[in-house]
Order: C-alpha cells, then structure tokens, then sequence
C-alpha cells in the first residue's frame, strides 16, 4: 500500500514523502493515528493544501518536545526486582514498566515511544532511548536492582552489583559502624576520665 507522510517518521522518511508500507502497518498504525494518508490523486493535492499547516503543527510539536527532552535529559528510574544469583531477573522489565516509572517521575511517556528491543531480563543500568517527537530523543538511566540501597551501588559502580559486591559493601557498613561506635565510646570514656580528674581535689 502506498501512503503519503504527514510527518518524520523513523525508517520509513520525511513529511510529504510518497512510501510503500504493509497494508497491516497503515491500517493498524499509520493511518488511524494520523501520521499518514492513502496515495490518492485527491489526497496529493489535500496534502499540498495543508502542507504549511502540517509544517507549522511539526515545528510546534518540536518544540515542546525538545522542552521536555531538556527536562528529561539525566533522568534515571529504578525499578526493583527479584532477581536470583546470577543477576537473572524471574521475569523482566518491559516498556510498559519503563513507562510507568517515568510516569511516576513526573513525565507522561507512551509506551510506543520507550524503545527497546526486548525486554530486559537481568540486572544493572540500561540506557534506554525515548523518542519524544520524531525528530527529538532522550536517554535515560534505568536502573534494575534487588533494593533501593543495591540501586545506588550500581549506580556507583555503574553496573550490576554481584552477590560478592554486595557482602562486602554489606561487610564494609558494618566495619564502618563498628568503628564509629568505638570511637564514640572512647570519646565517652575519655570525656569521663576528664570530668574524673577536675572533680578530684588538688
């Protein structure tokens, strides 16, 4: 089937181009979501009525798109889940989940617009490319992990934590804490020993 572009669209060609699509592909998403006509005679000189409209309607829709790509640009999600030794996710993070985190983070994002593609099933820090507008994409971070606290070590180590990692930090916090509760309690003792002498009579 051939259609006429009425905007950008990835792969495929510019606003105003005449392409061969499947037919499937222009029923089901070109053509109800009005990225695209049908190649007709009347539709040719529809077109080129409209064409500066059209133009005007991208460059708007560019533009608030670019604004949001400023926004967006450094975000990271973290989504939490269960996971087993390895690092292998018991089931996996889809485009769907990517787009509910960034939802909750305060930006409305479409699924057809969160590209990936598989869903991810291990894990660690993804850069995952959202396309705004056909002309404007973001990465953001996406950060899979067991916890919140395993979440900020990948991102410091920037990737996946292993179960080794993960002991020692775990050991390397306790470590810490002990120390620092030493340190109090000597403190403590000295600041008695102190009050100890100046109490006794010269």
């Amino acid at each position: 089937m051939e259609v006429i572009l009425l905007e950008r669209i990835e792969k495929l060609g510019q606003m105003g181009d005449v392409v061969r699509v499947r037919p499937g592909y222009a029923r089901n998403y070109l053509l109800p979501t009005k990225k695209a006509i049908r190649a007709t005679k009347d539709n040719m000189a529809y077109f080129e009525q409209q064409r500066a409209q059209l133009e005007a309607r991208n460059l708007k829709l560019r533009e608030e798109a670019q604004a949001v790509a400023k926004r967006m640009d450094g975000t990271g999600v973290v989504l939490i889940r269960a996971a087993g030794e390895g690092g292998q996710l018991y089931g996996s993070v889809s485009v769907r989940d990517i787009a509910e985190a960034l939802d909750e983070a305060g930006f409305s994002v479409a699924r057809s617009q969160v590209m990936i593609d598989r869903p991810m099933k291990s894990l660690g820090l993804f850069q995952v490319r959202v396309a705004l507008h056909a002309e404007v994409s973001v990465f953001v971070e996406v950060n899979i992990a067991r916890s919140l606290d395993e979440a900020e070590m990948q991102k410091k180590v920037g990737g996946m934590v292993t179960a080794d990692m993960a002991e020692a930090a775990q050991e390397e916090a306790e470590a810490a804490a002990e120390a620092a509760e030493a340190a109090e309690a000597a403190e403590g003792s000295a600041g008695e020993s102190e009050a100890e002498q100046a109490a006794e009579p010269a």
